[in-house]
């Protein structure tokens, strides 16, 4: 059942994710990655909603360990992140890369403390 419950929520997860990238990429023109920093955020502030709400184990293999763990891409988010290094794009390289650690960090904290009042 564990593997039904991730399994449901990754395909779920990661259609959304590549839905929302491509919207977002298409809205936004830019050599930034705003698709991927946003769908990452999103993620964390997510997870941390999840993981404070109280949800069940099954809910929560479905939505944090399945959808999130598929919504949220830290593969992609290395790619471009060196990409835009290679690119001679160095200074957007270090400010995707800080702003996603310290945004999702926050983003994170955000969603929990919505439990917390």
């Amino acid at each position: 059942m564990n593997y039904f419950l991730i399994g449901i929520g990754g395909i779920c997860g990661s259609i959304t994710r590549y839905k929302l990238g491509n919207i977002i990429s298409k809205k936004v023109e830019s050599k930034f990655p705003w698709g991927t920093f946003i769908i990452n955020i999103t993620g964390a502030f997510l997870l941390g909603v999840v993981t404070m709400s109280g949800a069940s184990k099954n809910l929560s293999l479905l939505l944090a360990d399945g959808f999130l763990g598929a919504y949220t891409t830290f593969s992609t988010f290395m790619y471009e992140g060196f990409d835009l290094f290679q690119n001679k794009k160095s200074l957007n390289a270090v400010i995707y890369i800080l702003a996603s650690m310290i945004i999702g960090v926050l983003g994170f904290y955000l969603g929990e403390s919505l439990f917390k009042l």
